[in-house]
């Protein structure tokens, strides 16, 4: 019967000029019609209240509900639908399955949209391009590597005009490549009039990462049926860190340009102490999610981007740990290598930031912000109405 529905469905996709559902649609689809029908994780999180104010999961639908799952695992623990029962229902894994197909979908432009799916190769390239470029540069202007103390000025080895040529246009093109991405998103889910009370409370539930409590405070699952509230501690931990490192290259560009302060700062000024906490708040942060992503369920997620997830939290991980090495020997004769190492590293960042792990974060903002519009608005269905 659901097959016919599919079928169906795609049908009348095709005759109002749409897409079909690819197989992993159809089967967040397939699941969707499940839970819909028996309801016992209505109050776990936010995707499954959204679910009831539908009969039918079209395109647009699936990919809004797949970006407003957080895969904590709390609903697969929960199921007495999951594997081996025959409805084999598991929500987390199938809503993994379609974000990494939207995140490609929706990339800008679309013909770079391939880099998603051979992710763990497009980081590993970027990252040692970065690294032979920087590398190649310190020699050119030192003859070396290893030189005399410089008292911590990084602008000997590279020119301030030249990081900002360099570094200026990729992270401009990430903003909008990821922008033009989430804007398509936006405009597809259809996500009506946004108020000021619904920002408010999207942007409060992404800074919180609500939806990683389980929906009863107690956490999520990681390993097995045991609630932990880790994994939201290590995205805050992440989040934070990086917030706040660039907090700290906003406020030294404020420095630079505004009060013609020029680095190196000392090691009390606000740059550096925003760097310095944000960077170990990047250690922790990183180290805790490759650990619990090393012990993951193997029914959560979509094990095809392990190599992305985890290259993403390598990248962020080596930023902050050579960054915090570079200000800790800045005033030796390695600074040079220690320079071309970090920048190596944050250029392989940038390169990789809108097409790469960092996506999720900016399309799971907008699902947010969509339920909280849309949980403003009557339900047409008057099923799961506040």
């Amino acid at each position: 019967m659901l097959h016919l529905e599919a079928l169906t469905r795609d049908a009348r996709a095709l005759a109002l000029g749409e897409m079909p559902l690819t197989p992993y649609e159809t089967e967040v689809g397939r699941q969707l019609q499940i839970c819909n029908a028996c309801r016992y994780c209505e109050g776990f999180c936010a995707v499954f209240p959204a679910m009831t104010r539908r009969l039918e999961f079209g395109k647009a639908d699936i990919h809004y509900l797949a970006n407003l799952c957080h895969n904590c695992g709390a609903c697969f623990h929960a199921c007495q639908y999951a594997p081996p029962h025959e409805f084999a229902v598991n929500v987390p894994q199938a809503m993994a399955q379609v974000r990494g197909q939207t995140y490609a979908d929706y990339a800008w432009p679309p013909v770079l949209g391939a880099l998603y799916k051979r992710n763990g190769l497009t980081m590993a390239m970027a990252l040692a391009a970065g690294l032979a470029l920087f590398l190649v540069l310190a020699v050119g202007v030192n003859g070396t590597l290893l030189h005399a103390p410089l008292a911590g000025n990084f602008y000997a080895i590279f020119p301030h005009n030249l990081l900002v040529l360099m570094f200026a246009p990729i992270f401009l093109f990430a903003v909008l490549a990821l922008g033009l991405g989430v804007r398509k998103f936006w405009c597809d889910v259809s996500p009506g009039q946004a108020t000021g009370a619904a920002v408010t409370e999207a942007s409060l539930n992404v800074l919180r990462l609500k939806y990683l409590d389980g929906g009863h405070g107690e956490g999520c699952n990681e390993s097995d049926d045991a609630f932990t509230l880790w994994r939201r501690r290590f995205h805050h931990f992440t989040f934070y860190g990086f917030m706040l490192c660039f907090a700290a290259t906003s406020v030294a560009t404020l420095y630079h340009y505004l009060l013609g302060l020029q680095a190196p700062y000392a090691l009390t000024s606000l740059p550096v102490l925003l760097g310095t906490v944000g960077g170990i708040g990047l250690l922790i942060g990183p180290a805790g999610l490759f650990w619990l992503n090393l012990r993951r369920h193997p029914m959560h997620g979509d094990a095809a981007q392990k190599p992305m997830d985890r290259g993403f939290i390598a990248l962020l991980f080596f930023t902050s740990l050579t960054g915090l090495a570079l200000l800790a020997w800045r005033d030796t004769g390695a600074m040079a290598l220690l320079l071309a190492v970090h920048l190596g590293v944050v250029m392989a960042l940038f390169l990789t930031l809108p097409y790469g792990k960092f996506a999720h974060g900016i399309f799971r903002s907008a699902a947010l912000l969509k339920w909280a519009i849309e949980k403003r608005q009557p339900s047409t269905l008057k099923l799961g109405d506040d």
